[in-house]
């Protein structure tokens, strides 16, 4: 078997029959119904928060002042780009028998957890403090930094696990689709829907007490329902990662560092993916949210706006298998991903009807109902795109690492995540830096909203454009890179048609125990592009 493999011709390109070239598109599973349900529950997770409000705690709630958020944004955004690659190659070397990414996730769900809590905690730890306050403003730092690092791992390892635990591509299909049909259906915003309505109902003094402020309302809202959301969704995650396999087999030898930056290099579809995310990430705007409760003092339009939309978003996912084999990825990627910016313009335009840019009055954009009208047409329009969205993106990365095990003989899931990562690190950090010394540049005021006061007009008319217009603008040149995208039709045919030869062949191999037989595999790994 040693010899066979030694003098096999990794270069060499062989024929495959009709019937092996559809083995991309057969309904195989291997993935039982146990994971299945930890799959579903820990997509669930990973949006069971009250992140959307994140901005909002820090600014209005824990009040660190404007300037000293732009300063950790950015320290924090150096340390996230500097730890990335360091990390990565950790992940990209690890091989035990509880698989590659797996010891990460629940070595780190504890820590993560308990780390989270504190970020919930510090209104409590710093009540009554300036928003200039040192101590505070360190403990908020520093409490960033170790998150960041923690959730480097974390979000190396869940990518990886997501490529690696079926070997099948319509099964990952089949997996993705129904974790974010189920998460959608049932729960995945509840915990934002309901903070919403918590909060629109402090503001509008439907929710009072007697014996608290509305301050202390809104604290104990956001200490209270963050903890809930932590304690519940690191639960779901560990019950998953407990009962979950890598199925895909890694290279025997780990490739070196110079090996996985050499299979970024050759891999054009992680290339285009990865220059698209950058360009994307450089959309510069404000927060939808922060439209909706300071300027229409209705945080709650999220979720009525999405009313009408609500039925088709079930519906929206049926219709993805028969438009992934109808259309080219090129072409269901730039569809699906900017079809928001897109409407956008519309609602920009619209919602500046009657506008004075003189005097700052005016304008429906300023007008709860009309905006009604305006976001929920936009929702039903989006939510078309919605299953498509959730699907095809993920799916595309997966390829993109299917393609780096077939042109190189190894899969560099790590490092080639943090590089990706990195290049939509760098730009969105550059765009939230700026984005956040935009607010304070407009004259936005933290105070405002827990004291009952409104912001200034012209500060309203440019919340309403941060979230409109202006990421729209600068945000959508990442669908020039997708035009050159090119892994579908026969060349992905080809592709699985060839890692399943390959993989049935390592399986065999691994399965004889012939140590010189794993020795030449290991050989042919490594050296199968050169």
């Amino acid at each position: 078997m040693a010899d066979e493999l030694k003098n096999g011709a990794p270069n060499e390109v062989p024929e495959y029959t009709d019937e092996q070239l559809q083995y991309v598109y057969e309904n195989r599973r291997y993935v039982d119904t146990r994971e299945t349900v930890g799959f579903v529950l820990w997509d669930a997770a990973q949006s069971f928060n009250i992140n959307k409000f994140s901005e909002r705690f820090i600014t209005n709630i824990v009040k660190i002042d404007l300037k000293y958020q732009t300063l950790a944004k950015t320290i924090n955004s150096i340390w996230d780009i500097v730890n990335d690659v360091f990390m990565a190659s950790i992940v990209e070397k690890t091989r035990t028998r509880w698989g590659k990414f797996r010891p990460y996730l629940l070595g780190l769900a504890g820590p993560g957890m308990l780390l989270t809590l504190l970020y919930w905690f510090m209104p409590l730890f710093f009540g009554g403090t300036s928003s200039l306050d040192m101590g505070k403003f360190i403990f908020y730092l520093v409490g960033e930094i170790i998150r960041e690092g923690v959730g480097t791992f974390q979000g190396i390892s869940r990518t990886g696990l997501l490529g690696t635990i079926t070997p099948h591509p319509v099964d990952r299909t089949r997996l993705i689709t129904l974790a974010n049909f189920a998460s959608g259906q049932f729960g995945e915003k509840l915990p934002e829907q309901i903070m919403t309505l918590l909060l629109d109902g402090i503001d509008r003094n439907l929710i009072k007490s007697a014996a608290k402020t509305k301050e202390q309302l809104y604290l104990g809202s956001f200490v209270g329902f963050g903890t809930f959301c932590t304690i519940v969704s690191s639960g779901m995650s560990f019950w998953f990662f407990m009962n979950s396999k890598e199925r895909i087999m890694q290279s025997i030898k780990s490739p070196s560092i110079w090996a996985s930056l050499k299979s970024i290099a050759n891999n054009k579809p992680i290339l285009l993916l990865t220059l698209s995310d950058f360009l994307s990430a450089f959309g510069i705007g404000g927060s939808k949210t922060d439209y909706y409760m300071d300027v229409l003092h209705f945080g709650s339009m999220t979720l009525v706006a999405g009313i009408p939309a609500a039925p088709l978003s079930p519906v929206s996912y049926t219709y993805v298998p028969w438009l992934r084999q109808r259309f080219s990825s090129r072409f269901l990627y730039i569809s699906s991903h900017y079809i928001g910016n897109f409407l956008y313009i519309f609602v920009f335009l619209f919602g500046c009807i009657g506008f004075n840019p003189k005097t700052f009055k005016g304008g429906l954009y300023t007008k709860t109902l009309p905006m009604f009208f305006a976001m929920a047409i936009y929702e039903i329009i989006w939510t078309l795109f919605y299953g498509l969205r959730s699907v095809i993106g993920t799916e595309l990365y997966n390829e993109a690492m299917d393609y780096c095990e077939w042109k190189n003989g190894y899969r560099t899931e790590a490092m080639t995540s943090v590089a990706k990562g990195i290049a939509a690190k760098v730009a969105s950090s550059a765009s939230g830096v700026v984005s956040t010394a935009l607010k304070a540049f407009i004259g936005y005021d933290q105070d405002a909203y827990t004291a009952g006061r409104e912001q200034p007009d012209y500060v309203k008319f440019y919340l309403f454009a941060m979230f409109t217009i202006v990421p729209t603008i600068t945000g959508s040149f990442g669908v020039i890179p997708m035009l050159f995208y090119d892994l579908h039709g026969k060349k992905r045919e080809l592709m699985y048609a060839e890692l399943l030869e390959r993989r049935k062949k390592a399986s065999v191999v691994a399965s004889s125990g012939d140590a010189d037989a794993l020795q030449a595999l290991a050989e042919q790994q490594i050296h199968i592009n050169e």
